[in-house]
């Protein structure tokens, strides 16, 4: 069984295109395209379901046109319509360089001079500054998701170390 740990949201499909079962797929992070994975994980009522990709093509900067393996008519496809989308971590655990912020989703963030400052809960892509949402005892922070930040990675223990300049934490 796939846990909700185990994943990130990258996107929501659309509505069927066409009839032979191919679906329109609105993505925020086009890492499937960048990483070697065969399937994306679907939340089906509730559970996380893998759906392996036939083929796929983009439409435009934020929409891919894809075809699952099994699902070959309009009326299949339209069950899947307004279904959440997810890319499965372990992926990017296994690549040297990380090619997505969301891949921090689920680490402790240490700074070195303010201590725990919490766990990325989401990452925040909607303006060109990339955030990371910092959840801490119900608190919310946005931190700046910025390479020059970063002083250490422990991708074992899912831990991240930051040094955060003066007045940026108040």
């Amino acid at each position: 069984m796939i846990k909700k740990e185990e994943v990130f949201r990258i996107g929501i499909i659309n509505k069927p295109h066409g009839v032979k079962g191919e679906v329109s797929f609105t993505f925020t992070d086009d890492i499937f395209d960048r990483v070697d994975c065969d399937y994306l994980i679907l939340l089906m009522d509730g559970i996380l379901v893998p759906f392996f990709i036939e083929e796929y093509r983009f439409r435009s900067d934020d929409v891919a046109l894809v075809k699952f393996e099994g699902i070959d008519t309009a009326e299949r496809a339209r069950r899947l319509t307004n279904v959440a989308v997810f890319f499965p971590k372990k992926f990017m655990d296994e690549q040297d360089e990380i090619t997505s912020w969301n891949f921090f989703i689920g680490f402790k963030v240490d700074d070195v001079n303010h201590g725990e400052l919490g766990t990325v809960v989401d990452v925040d892509d909607a303006t060109m500054n990339v955030l990371f949402v910092i959840e801490k005892d119900g608190e919310e922070l946005l931190l700046p998701a910025h390479e020059e930040f970063i002083v250490d990675l422990d991708r074992k223990n899912r831990i991240l170390k930051v040094e955060v300049p003066d007045g940026l934490l108040d």
